[in-house]
């Protein structure tokens, strides 16, 4: 009995320790389960958290970049360029107490200090560890932060001495110059990455490269590895654009704007041989470095952003399609008929009736019959291989941003007085580029040079690229283009443009003055034009070739030859100079008052009333009286102007506008020995002729360079 008793407790001590082993599996078991489960959530759910916390405590990325490319103008002065500024930025991981660090910090930037408390503390709750708190400071402002923020007990090896606190080497885009050339140049962002102009056109030449520097370290923070990369580095854009002539055509166009109560206004002097354009100006303008004052009005790049008709000026490509095909010369003699002609139902005036003249004296008058007749005699398809030569219809390839190619419609969908309407500049749109490079094709003997405003590209190995040059186009011949000359340097001696003549250089050129489409009444409006005139001197060998378009002009004289002229003649009797172009005429010139060509007769002459036609012969006749000898041309100048096609209701409104203009009074020139007066200032004066008086002494032209 004993010995089973025995056995028993044998059993019962193994049943036991069996128990036990089992409890202390499944313990294991379990958690070795637990282990694993934790180890599955981490590893796969939670896997790329942790490792960018990990990435984040053991790497670190620095950037470092190098300064965006330099601007320069053809004379290497600088346009815009980058400067050294630091920005200040706070590590939150780093501040132990955030509500005290936001107040200190705030008092020393001028932020509000709750704004800046809530920005630290979400990044801090992100584990980020960079905020920017202040951008774009120069050596000043850095020098003032680190004095205000220094903390005696903090030892760091870098300013400022306040925990969690760095600075960051930075660039920032200067513009020297201010306004000077600003649609040309353009601007880059705070990213630095162009937004208008060249800095937008050439953002990956000009764009900073970036030197990224990788860092490894250890627990300890000690760097064990690096691994850098690099761009390639950013380059530099010289332009064609003089900073002189720049600076002497923004005021010229500035003060017409101002002066006649424009829109807006337009000027572009270009280097008609080798296309490249020496001023590109828009009024009003913007200055890049201060982005706040930009909007929408001035940023426009109207000059080949905008599209207008052009009026009169685009009698150029009439006359000029007519010469090339041989059906017209200078001196051939063209009927004019009673003023009027009827094309397809609509019917085109002039202000007077011419009758029978010259070519030359037709474009002078600036006729619309002539020119009407002109253009039908060169037929539709001719006309528009012309225009399409000339560059019309399609954008012209300037290295800016946003060109506009114009309006020109397929011949197929012409109306039956289309021809007509486009002889004299109506029924097409065209930009302010485009109509200055169809004169600087004239101006070049009939050869088209692609217009352009990067003169080269300056590599950082000293390397230079200046392309492959220009495309050069033959538009028409040469003989052509001189007959084309001849014409246009007659309405300047004789005709609508006399306000361009120059004082010792010849002079070529067209008025023009169109009605605007007015978009509020779907209509042409008689109270709104465009005013222009483009023109080269010197007239026989040309050395430079400037339009002038003025917006909506309010005051004064409305016209293109009494607004736009003017502004051509003070831009021309600065550049010429300063370009070394020799006078071709004797500087002495015999002038007269202005108010031989009477201003509303420009508009629309053939509504003048019976007052205004007499008021304009007495005026004339006294200073032919004074000048006998020039009877005969100061005769016609008093009648000559620069007309419009229109209808009926057309003209009721026009006459409406005309009589409602202010009067002009206007005086003889001021002596000689007086000094040049302003562009606002100045009386118009008109040639008649050289030589009948004694000679005045030309004025010293005053340098309104910039310093």
């Amino acid at each position: 009995m004993a010995q089973r008793r025995t056995t028993k407790n044998e059993r019962s001590a193994k049943q036991v320790a069996f128990t036990r082993f089992m409890l202390i599996v499944a313990f294991f078991v379990l958690w070795i389960g637990g282990i694993s489960a934790r180890l599955v959530y981490l590893q796969v759910n939670q896997h790329d958290w942790l490792r960018e916390r990990a990435l984040g405590q053991r790497r670190d990325v620095k950037r470092t970049r190098i300064p965006r490319g330099t601007i320069y103008d053809r004379n290497d002065r600088v346009l815009a360029m980058s400067v050294n500024v630091k920005t200040l930025y706070a590590n939150p991981m780093e501040i132990e107490n955030l509500s005290d660090a936001s107040r200190t910090i705030s008092k020393v930037i001028g932020v509000n200090a709750n704004k800046l408390y809530k920005q630290l503390r979400d990044a801090k709750d992100d584990g980020r560890k960079f905020v920017a708190l202040a951008r774009e400071l120069d050596e000043l402002a850095v020098e003032h932060i680190n004095r205000s923020l220094e903390t005696s007990d903090i030892k760091k090896n870098d300013t400022p001495k306040f925990l969690g606190l760095y600075w960051r080497d930075e660039q920032k885009r200067s513009y020297p110059n201010g306004p000077l050339a600003a649609h040309v140049v353009g601007f880059s962002n705070a990213d630095g990455v162009g937004q208008a102009g060249i800095e937008q056109s050439q953002n990956d030449k000009l764009h900073g490269a970036v030197i990224r520097k990788l860092q490894e370290r250890d627990r300890l923070g000690r760097v064990y590895d690096e691994i850098f990369s690099e761009q390639e580095p950013p380059k530099d854009v010289v332009l064609t654009i003089s900073h002189s002539i720049q600076f002497k055509v923004e005021e010229a166009l500035a003060t017409a704007v101002r002066t006649s109560a424009a829109r807006s206004g337009m000027a572009i002097a270009i280097d008609h041989k080798t296309g490249e354009i020496l001023a590109l100006a828009n009024y009003p303008t913007f200055d890049p470095n201060k982005l706040n004052e930009i909007t929408k009005d001035n940023l426009t790049n109207r000059v080949i952003q905008s599209v207008y008709s052009p009026g009169s000026v685009f009698k150029l490509v009439t006359y000029g399609s007519a010469l090339e095909k041989n059906l017209i010369t200078p001196d051939a003699m063209i009927d004019s008929g009673n003023g009027t002609i009827e094309v397809a139902k609509h019917k085109f005036r002039d202000s007077h009736g011419i009758g029978k003249v010259s070519y030359s004296k037709a474009m002078a008058h600036s006729s619309n019959v002539c020119a009407i007749k002109t253009g039908m005699r060169v037929g539709k398809n001719d006309f528009y291989s012309t225009l399409q030569k000339l560059g019309f219809g399609r954008p012209l390839g300037i290295e800016l941003p946003a060109e506009t190619p114009g309006i020109v419609r397929n011949p197929a969908k012409w109306n039956g007085d289309s021809l007509a309407s486009m002889s004299i500049g109506y029924e097409i749109g065209v930009s302010a580029l485009q109509m200055v490079s169809a004169f600087a094709t004239i101006a070049n003997d009939g050869v088209r040079v692609q217009p352009h405003v990067i003169k080269e590209i300056r590599h950082s190995d000293e390397i230079v690229d200046r392309g492959t040059g220009p495309e050069k186009t033959r538009v028409v011949s040469a003989e052509t283009a001189r007959s084309l000359r001849t014409m246009l340097r007659e309405v300047v001696l004789d005709g609508t443009g006399r306000r361009a003549q120059l004082d010792g250089y010849s002079t070529a050129g067209k008025t023009g003055t169109a009605w605007k489409f007015d978009e509020a009444t779907k209509r042409i409006s008689s109270s709104k034009y465009i005013s222009s005139f483009i023109g080269f001197a010197p007239a026989e060998n040309p050395a430079i070739t400037i339009g002038v378009i003025i917006d909506e002009p309010k005051i004064g004289g409305r016209d293109g030859g009494q607004v736009a002229a003017p502004v051509f003649h003070d831009i021309a009797e600065q550049v010429l100079p300063e370009l070394g172009i020799a006078p071709d005429l004797p500087v002495e010139q015999l002038t007269a008052s202005a108010e031989i060509v009477p201003a509303a007769a420009q508009i629309a002459p053939q509504i003048l009333t019976s007052t205004e036609k007499l008021k304009t012969e007495a005026v004339a006749t006294k200073a032919l009286a004074e000048k006998p000898s020039e009877t005969k041309s100061a005769a016609k100048a008093s009648t000559k102007s620069e007309s419009k096609g229109m209808t009926k209701p057309e003209t009721k409104a026009a006459a409406k506008s005309v009589n409602e203009m202010p009067k002009r009074t206007e005086t003889a020139p001021k002596p000689a020995t007086l000094p040049r007066p302003t562009l606002a200032e100045r009386p118009r004066t008109v040639v008649v002729s050289k030589g009948a008086v004694p000679a005045k002494q030309k004025p010293p032209i005053k340098n309104k360079a910039s310093t």
